[in-house]
């Protein structure tokens, strides 16, 4: 890693724990409360990439892990780890990868302004979305034993704001892109 990455890693971490601030919306049927921390798997990766952007976010999980409070209404330790929400934040390092590798092979600055609109939102859903359901929903079923079912059912109440949160990272993905491009490019 170059000092450039070092350094757009450790911005996208503090932008992280800044979306963290905005408190958190919880719904009483789900132990998971809507937060603007997932909207950074998107960011990151649509704006720094699939490496950097992954890397931002082991930063915080590493940051989470030794007890500083990080996430959304000032959680942290390693209790939190083992928790109900624990799948969807070791699923934002593996979201934040997929969303940034899908960029870079979709979007780039030579991209027609509709294709980098419609790749960075693909990326969004797929990496931001699909993913960390991926490891949210099975996480999360395990640990309250909940049919799989009945979790993946509470999680499309979340569906519409990830949606608009996917919108959100697609226009700041595509005017960073436009300014001052940061998205590496892959082949």
């Amino acid at each position: 890693m170059t000092t450039r990455d070092i350094v757009l890693v450790a911005l996208f971490t503090a932008i992280i724990i800044v979306l963290g601030l905005i408190p958190p919306i919880t719904l009483g049927f789900i132990p998971v409360p809507i937060t603007a921390q997932s909207m950074g798997v998107m960011l990151a990766g649509c704006i720094i990439g699939a490496k950097r952007g992954a890397a931002s976010y082991a930063l915080l999980v590493l940051m989470v892990a030794i007890g500083l409070p990080v996430l959304a209404g000032g959680k942290g330790g390693l209790a939190i780890l083992a928790g109900p929400t624990a799948g969807y934040i070791f699923g934002w390092i593996v979201g934040a990868f997929v969303t940034g590798l899908i960029a870079e092979r979709i979007v780039g600055p030579a991209t027609g302004e509709a294709k980098q609109f419609a790749g960075f939102f693909i990326a969004s859903v797929v990496g931001g979305i699909g993913v960390v359901y991926g490891f949210g929903i099975p996480w999360l079923s395990y640990v309250t034993g909940t049919p799989f079912g009945a979790a993946l059912a509470g999680n499309l109440a979340f569906i519409p704001g990830d949606l608009v949160k996917a919108a959100i990272a697609t226009l700041a993905a595509r005017a960073v892109l436009a300014g001052y491009p940061l998205l590496p490019r892959s082949a």
